[in-house]
């Protein structure tokens, strides 16, 4: 099925698309990078931002971790000690999303169409089996 994006929806949605869901349409070009998303009580989309959280470092050859055999592996992620924050996300489009927990054929899963402006809920239309 591929990459998605979470979607976790505060905003009184229909049953089963409270709670976490899944979508490929909020970001064109990059959808699908397991990136976080929350719909607000009030409606608005908010998106995880985790800029320089990290640092990419490269293990040395003088460090004992370091391994001749597998030279990609001689990265790592180091944590900067700042954390990520959450910011509206102020899209205008239509956003599908499906329930991140469905025990059903994929032809019937839930499936809800969500029109955003400026980051902001404005409404839905419940699109399953169309």
């Amino acid at each position: 099925m591929g990459m998605f994006d979470w979607v976790k929806s505060s905003y009184p949605l229909p049953e089963p698309f409270m709670g976490l869901n899944q979508t490929k349409d909020i970001e064109e070009g990059y959808s699908g990078t397991m990136s976080n998303f929350w719909i607000d009580p009030a409606g608005y989309l908010w998106v995880g931002v985790y800029k320089d959280t990290h640092t990419f470092e490269t293990i040395e050859e003088d460090d004992p971790r370091y391994d001749p055999k597998f030279a990609w592996v001689n990265y790592e992620w180091v944590p900067t000690g700042k954390h990520g924050k959450f910011i509206v996300h102020p899209i205008t489009k239509y956003v599908e999303i499906y329930p991140a927990e469905w025990s059903g054929k994929w032809e019937d899963w839930p499936r809800l169409k969500i029109h955003f402006k400026y980051g902001k809920l404005q409404d839905y239309e419940d699109v399953t089996g169309r």
